[in-house]
């Protein structure tokens, strides 16, 4: 703190960066040479004998000129980065600078007179000479006074000194661009076209044209704006079209460029997707520019654009507009408050730990039973976020003892629960331990923060638990109905669900083990080729979690599920990733198809046969409405449940969860039909 204040007042008290020491000097001779050509051009180059006292007033205070100018253009912030790097604030930061200090230095020359001399006073007489009258004008010293500079010359200074400082400026920005060197000499390079004509295209267009070494010559721009068609840039570059499926065609056919590069970081998925679709069938490679927040993350600290450039990433073109939430809002009821992830080392633990890192918890306690994936986070969270309040705890959520010790030490008032077996094939063969660590677990886990008064809990749930046909689905299932459960006998807790699809790049996303396959040369592996998955982003489903736990209108134990658009068929998602990789599916990279696994289903839905989506204040978050379940029943289920588990029958124990669905449906039905009228 104390090192900080110290920075800023150095700051403020020498706004000179060093590195911008030559500028000052100059900008110094500049004005030096603005103020020598004001008196030059007032007095044509000469100063008469009348004239004399300005030339000595010039020489006693271009001094005090140039110091006042060059403190003035200090004070308003001109030696604080390199001319390279200045912009449109700068130039008008140097007008008013001129003209500030314009009036400062003629206002003391006025009051401090360094210069006193004998005004002249001009005498008429009037002689007859040849029967004509004519007038002699002759000069007298008068009285001594202060000698003030015209005012011819105040505002030939100005002017002039406007122009030197601004005019210096630009040259040295026209150089480092290489604005000065038309873009048509880069020939040889590959042409590149971009998509967008703000201030993301603009940027691109700069850098490439700064660096012709890249060997990359951009053609034109593509834009929606109807006010940019056919407009210039500074480098002679024009809009020649938008984004519409016809203009994209024609340029793309007309201009045939070597790549396209989409420059509007927020673009939306339908956007990418046309113009990745358009190049794809051209063989054009896509890349795209990155958004401020991939900018910061680079490692090297390098604000490279060229370099950060990345290949279009299969999220951006899933076909729908991605969920953003402002996290302040809708993380701002964690704020100061004990927070507890279990499952803090996995894809979504770990990115759940992060975002709510953002907003400001009193402490946020990171439980996991791997220590590695424990350490990776909280090492991640206090080096690279400088996250302080972070406290790692390994712990098993199946120990009930060490759960308690955990829950009682910590006290947290909001707990998610993301620990979870994910992989179905490896549930499949590990039917017991999927069981216990997904359900029984979750069971424990709901029921202890209900004993112990935590305020909300959130459940992390999948797609697979509805109607579910695999070890896997089932579990989670079972873990979707402790909560409604405990929900019923815990009304002190808020208890919700969070069902979602499938994660991008999660631990149990196809989309590593395709990036895996494809780096290794291939073949790709798809199951089946009607095979189809809803997708979404860690961002997307972090912030639904979060979200969930602030719905305090919603009754406990509902189930919440966001919108995902149309689901994406499993072989497409697997030939758009070999494409975007540089290469063409079966030319380059066979798929493989292997077959759909044991209880593998070919579309998974969002909600079951007894459910159906009732909307919720926040938008594209859906509520998955139900008749409830009876918790004595529940407890009766969990109870042979254990005991199959305790006795490791697998056998049996597949075939109790497998006949659980139509179980849970029987009871809903027969709930909704007692209910009735």
């Amino acid at each position: 703190m104390a090192a900080s204040m110290r920075r800023r007042i150095r700051s403020a008290a020498l706004p000179v960066h060093r590195h911008a020491l030559p500028q000052l000097i100059v900008d110094g001779l500049l004005v030096a040479l603005a103020y020598l050509l004001a008196f030059w051009l007032r007095f044509a180059g000469g100063f008469g004998a009348d004239d004399h006292r300005y030339l000595v007033l010039m020489r006693a205070t271009i001094a005090g000129v140039v110091a006042v100018t060059v403190v003035s253009l200090a004070a308003f912030g001109q030696y604080q980065r390199l001319w390279r790097y200045i912009g449109r604030r700068d130039y008008e930061a140097v007008l008013k600078a001129v003209f500030v200090a314009t009036v400062v230095s003629v206002g003391a020359i006025a009051l401090l007179h360094p210069v006193l001399a004998h005004a002249p006073v001009t005498l008429a007489e009037h002689r007859v000479r040849e029967h004509h009258l004519e007038t002699v004008y002759t000069s007298i010293p008068g009285p001594i006074s202060g000698v003030l500079p015209p005012a011819s010359v105040v505002m030939l200074f100005l002017l002039l000194a406007v122009a030197l400082l601004i005019g210096a400026r630009f040259t040295v920005q026209l150089l480092v661009e290489g604005r000065v060197r038309p873009i048509s000499a880069a020939a040889a390079g590959r042409e590149v076209l971009v998509v967008g004509g703000g201030e993301g295209g603009h940027l691109v267009v700069r850098e490439l044209v700064r660096n012709p070494s890249l060997g990359l010559r951009p053609v034109g721009f593509l834009d929606d704006d109807p006010r940019k068609l056919g407009l210039k840039d500074e480098h002679g570059l024009r809009v020649l079209g938008t984004t519409s499926e016809a203009d994209l065609n024609r340029v793309l056919n007309e201009v045939e460029p070597d790549e396209v590069l989409i420059a509007i970081p927020s673009a939306p998925g339908t956007l990418r997707a046309r113009v990745v679709r358009a190049c794809r069938q051209r063989g054009i490679p896509v890349r795209t520019m990155p958004t401020v927040f991939e900018l910061l993350r680079d490692g090297s600290g390098q604000l490279r654009v060229t370099r950060q450039l990345r290949e279009v990433r299969v999220e951006d073109i899933l076909g729908r507009e991605p969920v953003r939430e402002e996290l302040s809002a809708l993380g701002s009821y964690l704020a100061g408050k004990t927070v507890l992830v279990t499952g803090a080392g996995g894809s979504i633990g770990s990115e759940l730990c992060r975002q709510i890192a953002r907003v400001g918890p009193g402490r946020l306690v990171l439980l996991d039973h791997a220590e590695d994936n424990l350490f990776e986070i909280q090492r991640e969270l206090e080096e690279e976020r400088h996250v302080r309040v972070a406290v790692p705890v390994l712990a098993d959520c199946k120990e009930q003892d060490r759960m308690r010790e955990v829950l009682a030490s910590h006290r947290p008032a909001v707990v998610f629960h993301a620990a979870a077996y994910k992989h179905v094939a490896m549930m499949e063969a590990n039917p017991v331990e999927a069981i216990r660590n997904n359900a029984l677990a979750t069971r424990l886990v709901a029921r202890l923060c209900g004993e112990l008064g935590v305020s909300t809990f959130v459940l992390v749930s999948t797609d697979k638990a509805v109607r579910p046909a695999t070890v896997m689905g089932a579990s989670k299932a079972l873990a979707e109905w402790a909560v409604e459960a405990a929900a019923a006998k815990y009304p002190g807790t808020r208890y919700a669900t969070v069902r979602f699809g499938n994660v991008l790049g999660s631990s149990g996303s196809v989309v590593p083990i395709f990036r895996r396959q494809i780096a290794a040369g291939g073949p790709v592996t798809v199951t089946d080729e009607r095979m189809t998955r809803y997708f979404m982003t860690i961002p997307e489903a972090v912030q639904l979690i979060i979200r969930a736990g602030a719905l305090e209108d919603e009754a406990s134990g509902e189930v919440f599920v966001l919108e995902m658009g149309d689901p994406v068929r499993i072989i497409d998602l697997a030939e758009t990733m070999i494409r975007l990789s540089g290469l063409e599916p079966e030319r380059d990279i066979a798929i493989e198809i292997v077959g759909a696994r044991p209880g593998e289903k070919f579309h998974e839905q969002l909600f079951d046969v007894h459910e159906y989506p009732q909307p919720t204040p926040v938008q594209r978050i859906q509520r998955a409405s139900h008749d409830r379940l009876d918790p004595a029943w529940v407890d009766r289920t969990f109870a042979e449940i254990d005991r199959l588990v305790a006795e490791g029958d697998a056998a049996a124990l597949a075939k109790t969860v497998s006949e659980l669905s139509g179980a849970r449906v029987t009871l809903s039905a027969a709930a909704g039909a007692a209910s009735a009228p």
